[in-house]
């Protein structure tokens, strides 16, 4: 096995003897070369560029909100805290919106009503209105093909974190940033340390076999997204994004299926295409987002031993690669119901 300066981040490690034991999900190794050989030479989205298509959609194009740091900043760890769970449990049907004219799904419909509403001069921004924010007014913002799926949780997540904004941070997640270290890991006084310790809902983890693992995958993507936004007007966010591992969520087992790289056992397998639920925690789940990590990593060490030193990959821009083509499939997905994917 390759392994790169990636391996000593401390989410990749704790998955490791997940995968070593695992029964439900197996990784192709021969595949995740097979699969680097080609993808070595596509173009992949730089260090710098935005994650999401959704922040030109609206007024034509970039305004204060995509270009001022606290704004940004707020927006973009706004939109973390609610990015989860956008297929309806009952049916799969996924949730999508407009947005002038562009039909949005998943994610990216949620991230589209949140700017539509804020052109719409919704304080969505200001932790006083997280703090007290409602269902009712949820709903009403997130309004598209179906009801947004957990608007109770939703709203609850929100007021929880607004309290805490308010509490110790002047309402603005911007002031929370500053007061960080500027790296994921720094003695515990990191953005993502001091994210899933002072806000409970960034907190993933799971128990397996009487030990931690832990996921983080809201606490990585929103810092990894806050590095990319930033990044464009000259602020540095993270000096270890390397550090950053795959966002273990519902679409990367799915790529990593379709390309050969994960298997499932049949029990499993049929859970996932009949739609049924997956439970958070169970040792099936586990698997799919500790080996979904794994891969990943994998697959980015093989990619980038084929390509030149000039043009190295960090492991998130591999998920985005794997990402960005699969989140709107028509391949079922697994669901689990939890508030943190």
């Amino acid at each position: 096995m390759r392994e790169s300066r990636f391996w000593t981040s401390p989410v990749l490690r704790s998955v490791v003897p997940v995968v070593e034991a695992s029964k439900y999900v197996t990784i192709a190794e021969e595949a995740i070369g097979v699969v680097a050989a080609w993808m070595a030479y596509e173009e992949f989205a730089p260090i710098g560029a935005p994650t999401s298509t959704v922040a030109t959609t609206l007024q034509g194009g970039e305004s204060a909100i995509d270009t001022d740091p606290t704004l940004v900043t707020n927006l973009t760890m706004l939109i973390n805290t609610l990015n989860f769970a956008f297929s309806d449990f009952a049916t799969g049907e996924k949730f999508t919106t407009r947005v002038d004219g562009v039909e949005l799904v998943d994610s990216e419909a949620m991230v589209g009503c949140l700017r539509r509403a804020a052109a719409a001069g919704e304080p969505l921004l200001d932790g006083a209105w997280m703090a007290n924010v409602t269902r009712g007014e949820l709903a009403r913002i997130f309004s598209g093909s179906i009801e947004m799926p957990l608007l109770d949780e939703r709203a609850r997540l929100l007021n929880e974190v607004g309290a805490v904004l308010m509490q110790r941070y002047e309402g603005s997640w911007r002031t929370w940033a500053d007061s960080c270290a500027p790296s994921l890991y720094h003695e515990g006084d990191g953005l993502l340390e001091r994210l899933a310790a002072e806000f409970p809902r960034f907190n993933d983890v799971s128990t397996w076999d009487g030990r931690q693992v832990q996921f983080m995958k809201l606490g990585q993507l929103g810092l990894w997204s806050l590095h990319l936004q930033l990044a464009r007007v000259g602020v540095r966010v993270l000096d270890d994004a390397h550090l950053a591992t795959a966002f273990a969520d519902y679409i990367v087992p799915v790529a990593l299926r379709v390309m050969g790289i994960m298997n499932v056992s049949r029990p499993l397998s049929d859970a996932i295409d009949a739609g049924r639920e997956v439970p958070r925690d169970s040792a099936d789940e586990v698997e799919l987002r500790a080996l979904s990590i794994y891969a990943v990593a994998r697959l980015t060490d093989e990619i980038n031993a084929r390509r030149p030193a000039s043009a190295q990959l960090v492991t998130p821009q591999v998920d985005y690669r794997l990402w960005k083509a699969y989140h709107a499939t028509h391949h079922p997905h697994h669901l689990t119901r939890t508030v943190m994917y």
